[in-house]
């Protein structure tokens, strides 16, 4: 299978887990996924209202670039790299994005 093809596979089906969970916690907001193949962007929406309290915010935002996993943004505790890696990604082809250009030689990670 094609790198990319079967990358995207494995970014939704990662983030399809944590959207259910997401969903599943009695806290008032909805859980939504944003794929989008063809620009390589995939995302977790939470969005509602709990009480009077409105929520609008991404706790997951991965891209796809070059054949490589860049993790934008992370909002979950066991965090993303872990699941990827145990999906069979290899570390050379993640890169955490949300760390400074100085400091991702230092990750165990692709610098980019």
């Amino acid at each position: 299978m094609d790198k990319k093809l079967k990358y995207q596979k494995i970014i939704k089906k990662i983030l399809t887990e944590i959207a259910k969970y997401r969903a599943s916690i009695p806290d008032g907001y909805d859980s939504r996924l944003l794929f989008d193949d063809e620009r390589g962007s995939y995302l977790v929406l939470d969005i509602g209202w709990s009480n009077d309290k409105y929520l609008h915010t991404t706790p997951v935002h991965i891209d796809l670039i070059d054949h490589k996993i860049w993790i934008q943004y992370d909002d979950t505790e066991e965090g993303i790299a872990n699941d990827l890696i145990a999906a069979g990604v290899p570390t050379q082809d993640i890169i955490l994005g949300f760390r400074h250009p100085k400091v991702r030689p230092y990750t165990n990670f692709a610098v980019s």
